[in-house]
Order: structure tokens, then sequence, then C-alpha cells
């Protein structure tokens, strides 16, 4: 869709090695963990990973909205913010099923986890609090299954803050994480040629 709707736009490379994942989730905890996390190994590692990822394309799509110059992008980022809204319920859902199960062998629940990730995804994009775990209690609900401010609105992260986070390396002109090249964007094209 993206190709089709945006003429010239690249895919980059990306990298969904078990280092990469592994990188990330040491980052989120603030030390490696043993043995190196690997998102192929079981279910619950997997939904782990897949935690990491479609909340921020929800994200970036809201905050990306309002940049875009033409209806054709509006419909498709409208399109593209449904599929990452349903992902990241799916997701959410299936962990939060899951939540006091303790993940082998770091024997840290799948809860703790899911706070360590958003935590991570708040400190990288260094937009503030756009994020919350399994853990967080939102403006008096118990369950937070769906993640939005105190109008139940998606919180929007810039295009700057997406990078930052992709990368993992907390600057947009950085690359690095699952994207070792960057990005092949307009936005962050014109990043990488900053540094």
């Amino acid at each position: 869709a993206i190709k089709s709707t945006v003429k010239g736009f690249p895919r980059p490379l990306l990298d969904l090695s078990k280092s990469s994942f592994a990188k990330l989730m040491d980052k989120a905890f603030g030390r490696p963990l043993h043995p190196p996390f690997d998102p192929y190994a079981n279910d619950i590692n997997f939904l782990l990973a897949s935690y990491l990822i479609p909340y921020v394309g929800l994200t970036g799509y809201v905050g990306a909205n309002p940049l875009l110059q033409n209806a054709a992008s509006r419909q498709l980022v409208a399109g593209l913010l449904g599929v990452e809204s349903g992902q990241d319920a799916v997701i959410r859902t299936l962990l939060y099923e899951r939540r006091s199960l303790k993940v082998k062998p770091y024997g840290v629940s799948v809860t703790e986890f899911t706070d360590r990730i958003s935590n991570l995804r708040n400190i990288l994009g260094n937009g503030g609090l756009k994020d919350v775990g399994l853990s967080k209690f939102i403006f008096g609900i118990a369950d937070n299954i769906l993640v939005g401010d105190e109008t139940s609105l998606s919180y929007p992260r810039t295009p700057e803050e997406i990078l930052r986070i992709i990368y993992g390396s907390g600057h947009e002109s950085v690359p690095g994480g699952f994207y070792p090249k960057g990005g092949n964007g307009c936005i962050a094209r014109s990043y990488l040629h900053t540094t």
C-alpha cells in the first residue's frame, strides 16, 4: 500500500534478528539478560517481541497525519493506523491474559517486561509519557488494554521521536536497532545527512 501510494519510497534494510531484539531488551532492563533474549524461542517471547513494534507505528501515524500534504497520503495513514491499532490491541490482550506469567528463564513477569519496554520507548523517544505497560492504571481505569490519553485518544509521536525509538539510539540521526542503515523516507534521510 505504501509503495503504490507514495512513489519512490524504497524499503529500508530491516534487522529482525535475535541479536537486534536482544540488544533492545538489554537496554529496556538496563543490563544484559542471560541468556540473551530470543524472540523466536517460544510464544511468550514472540508476543513480547511483537509488543515492541506496532504501538510505535500507531503513535507515529497519529503524529504524522497532520503533517501530510494530500488526501491520498492521509487516507493511506488512516488505513495503516486502523491495522496497527488492531495489531496492538490483540498483542496487548494476549499479553494481558498472561500478565502474571514469569518469562523463563528470567523470572520476570510479562507485566514487568511490558512496563520496561514502554518505559524504554518513552526514554528513547524523548517526547514525554506516550506509552504505558500493563501495570499502569490510566485515568482510574483498572485495565489498560487500549492505551490513550485523558480524552481516550491515541498519543501522537513526531517522526523524530519514531526514528529515535526504532533506531534504538535515542537520536534521529543515529541509525541502528531494527534499521541499521536508517529509514528511507524523506524525513529519515534528511536526518541521516546531518551527521
